[in-house]
């Protein structure tokens, strides 16, 4: 399965993680950069799957279209799912800047939000 990490400089200058699952791109925005290091966690806010072909795009999302801004794919690669329910997604990533063991962990529902942490867990594959 695929994943790609796609650099949006839109109204909020945020990263796009996307993992491939049940034949969309699962997707969450992440304000701050994709954590490499165990121990840092970052806020990932859910947002709408978007179609498998989405990974490839790059480019610019006109003005007045929801997203205007420039897309760069900041980093891509294949992925094994390891754990997967409700509340946890965990996955082994093999990218060229992402490798390793990432957890989301949904924390809080809002509204019309599914708030997530996501972190890099360490080398014995604890969570911190």
């Amino acid at each position: 399965m695929i994943f790609v990490v796609q650099e949006h400089f839109a109204s909020h200058h945020h990263y796009d993680f996307r993992i491939e699952i049940d034949g969309v791109l699962k997707s969450w925005a992440i304000p701050k950069e994709i954590p490499k290091k165990p121990n840092d966690k970052k806020l990932a806010v859910e947002v709408e799957d978007h179609p498998i072909e989405y990974a490839n795009f790059e480019g610019e999302i006109p003005e007045g279209v929801y997203g205007a801004g420039i897309v760069k794919i900041w980093d891509k690669g294949k992925y094994n799912l390891v754990h997967k329910d409700n509340k946890k997604i965990e996955i082994d990533l093999k990218g060229k800047k992402l490798k390793g063991r990432y957890v989301l962990l949904l924390f809080k529902k809002e509204k019309n939000k599914n708030l997530w942490l996501i972190f890099k867990k360490n080398e014995n594959n604890k969570e911190t």
